[in-house]
């Protein structure tokens, strides 16, 4: 029984004992702004969306093909599907195929998509146009 106490005597006075080192002071915010930790990533080039066919009449353009973007609501909990979401990921995937701009087809919201609740569509044809 008087083991006890003299081992609580003795883990209190180990912790006492040990050798204080302070805290070395946090960098100031310049020496951090200085440094960024992570690499930007490049922002996509900007796709102008073209929604009436007759804007591409008098300029020379090449069609590279159809490209669509997409919103789901997984179920009834989540947010719904936002048309102007699907309509911005239609615009980076044309900025992928190295377009700058989109003939809008169209966009709905959808109910019949396998996976989602509801989901939002936007379709089109991605465009290189000449600045001629």
């Amino acid at each position: 029984m008087r083991f006890l106490p003299l081992c609580l005597l003795a883990l209190m006075l180990t912790g006492c004992v040990r050798e204080y080192h302070p805290i070395s002071s946090a960098p100031s915010r310049s020496q951090q702004s200085s440094e960024p930790t992570h690499k930007a990533t490049p922002r996509p080039a900007p796709v102008k969306v073209y929604t009436d066919a007759t804007d591409l009449v008098s300029k020379p353009f090449r069609d590279l093909g159809e490209v669509s973007g997409e919103d789901c609501q997984t179920s009834t909990q989540d947010s719904p599907p936002n048309i102007a979401t699907a309509r911005k990921r239609l615009q980076i995937k044309t900025s992928q195929m190295k377009a700058n701009a989109v003939l809008l087809h169209k966009c709905e919201i959808v109910s019949s998509t396998p996976g989602c609740y509801r989901q939002a569509v936007c379709q089109g044809s991605a465009l290189k146009v000449s600045n001629q």
